[in-house]
């Protein structure tokens, strides 16, 4: 496929899972790339190994980089056609006992994707048409305990970009929003001690199972995908019905125990 031929993508969080495959997958189909992430070395390395990629090391916390980072990708590649919002950060644990300003969390995951899109649409609506996907999860569909902030993130970037999918019909550009479950890359697995079970309750997807999803909200402007699709149902019915949600809770956290267990003895391993 080929659907992105000519095409000029800026990924956030680009040095690692979700954020590196989605940039090889875009470059992939014909899409030139910019990586913004943090750390250099990693940009660096990934910069020479993705045709037609530049790198951006940028913290996004700092709102001060977001023209920088628009004014860079139209400067090398002439013109910006798809967003792809998804660098985050997460402390977990009860809110009484995490030392980290949870602030911390709001400034990227929430606000950066909001005030970078703000400034993005321009250049977007400038050929005419483009796309904005922004990473949430099902912490933002039900609220996680030992998550709550993230999970408040994730709840307010996913009413964002639903919102403003509306308010851009009919202006060639569109928002898009994938709500996945647990992810296998290091967001999860380098702090698995400290992951709630009822996490692992829900099937693990692959960052290229993701990341293949972001593609298709780019390429057809769906409002919303989710995977993997029982946790989306999963999660729905247990906001709907918070009485229901009480009642399952403990089955799901008692299956979640017993994955975490096994990725623990794998990781162990080496594996």
């Amino acid at each position: 496929m080929n659907r992105f031929k000519d095409k000029v993508v800026i990924v956030t969080g680009a040095s690692s899972g979700l954020g590196e495959a989605c940039a090889r997958q875009f470059a992939a189909e014909g899409a030139s790339t910019v990586l913004v992430a943090r750390s250099k070395a990693k940009l660096a390395a990934l910069e020479k190994q993705i045709p037609n990629a530049k790198a951006f090391p940028a913290d996004l916390s700092d709102p001060k980089v977001y023209d920088k980072l628009l004014k860079f990708a139209q400067k090398q590649f002439g013109r910006i056609d798809i967003l792809v919002n998804n660098a985050g950060v997460n402390y977990r644990g009860a809110v009484t006992e995490i030392k980290e300003d949870l602030g911390q969390i709001i400034d990227l995951n929430l606000r950066a994707p909001i005030a970078l899109t703000q400034k993005a649409l321009p250049y977007l609506k400038e050929n005419g048409g483009g796309a904005v996907v922004n990473i949430a999860s099902l912490a933002g569909r039900v609220p996680l305990p030992d998550e709550a902030t993230y999970s408040g993130s994730k709840f307010g970037l996913r009413a964002f970009t639903l919102a403003l999918a509306n308010e851009l019909k009919g202006s060639g550009v569109t928002a898009s929003i994938v709500s996945p479950g647990p992810i296998e890359t290091g967001f999860i697995l380098t702090e698995i001690d400290d992951v709630p079970p009822l996490v692992f309750s829900q099937p693990m997807s692959t960052a290229d199972q993701v990341a293949a999803l972001v593609l298709k909200s780019a390429a057809d402007g769906k409002p919303e995908r989710v995977i993997p699709l029982s946790g989306g149902i999963l999660a729905t019915v247990a906001y709907i019905w918070p009485g229901l949600r009480q009642l399952l809770v403990p089955l799901l956290e008692r299956k979640g125990r017993k994955v975490k267990a096994r990725y623990k003895a794998k990781l162990a391993q080496g594996g």
